[in-house]
């Protein structure tokens, strides 16, 4: 053991106790606060932002919609537009393939009435030739078997594909003849009719 000494009175003490130095960190508080107006939202902006991006929404759902009308439309009148000029031109082949030597005068006229164009031009010009062949014809029923569109032109006018079959008796009328043919036909609307305007046989 270390010896003891005494202290005299009147003598300094040899240990004294010091306060302890301050350093910069232990002046830091111990928990950092943020303001409640930091982290909080405030609600005078979020509701015109979230009005904004509704109303962002709202706009391009009526574009997409008025978009998705105007190609239905379209598409629509398209079709109609379509079954219209089939449903033409195959009456019109059905006729012109049925011939009645009975009622050749008949015949012509009923083609000339439905012609435009260069084919009506040309039909003008060999109409007394045609109306001789159909009075010396055999009497024909023809049918369009089928129809479809094979181009829309740029002056709105539609070429044709059509599939024609044609019936006849030989001149003895003991045999039935039957004919397929194709035909390419342009259809031109005038008014609120649809005409012909090139008709041609594809071989």
């Amino acid at each position: 053991m270390s010896p003891r000494r005494r202290i005299q009175p009147g003598e300094e003490l040899l240990l004294t106790e010091r306060a302890p130095t301050p350093t910069p960190w232990s002046r830091l508080p111990l928990r950092w606060t943020l303001p409640s107006q930091w982290w909080k939202p405030s609600r005078s902006w979020v509701l015109p932002l979230a009005m904004g991006v509704a109303a962002v929404l709202a706009a391009g759902a009526i574009t997409t919609s008025s978009l998705v009308l105007v190609e239905h439309r379209s598409n629509h009148q398209l079709a109609m537009k379509e079954v219209d000029v089939l449903g033409f031109a195959r009456s019109f082949m059905t006729g012109f393939t049925s011939l009645d030597p009975f009622h050749a005068n008949d015949y012509v006229d009923r083609v000339l009435a439905q012609a435009t164009g260069d084919f009506a031009h040309k039909y003008r010009d060999k109409v007394n030739e045609i109306l001789l062949n159909v009075a010396q014809a055999e009497p024909t029923k023809g049918i369009a078997l089928d129809a479809g569109v094979e181009r829309w032109n740029d002056d709105g006018s539609a070429n044709v594909l059509v599939a024609t079959e044609v019936t006849s008796k030989s001149p003895d009328g003991k045999q039935t003849i039957e004919n397929t043919n194709r035909w390419v036909l342009t259809a031109q609307r005038e008014g609120d009719q649809w005409k012909i305007s090139s008709l041609q046989q594809v071989i």
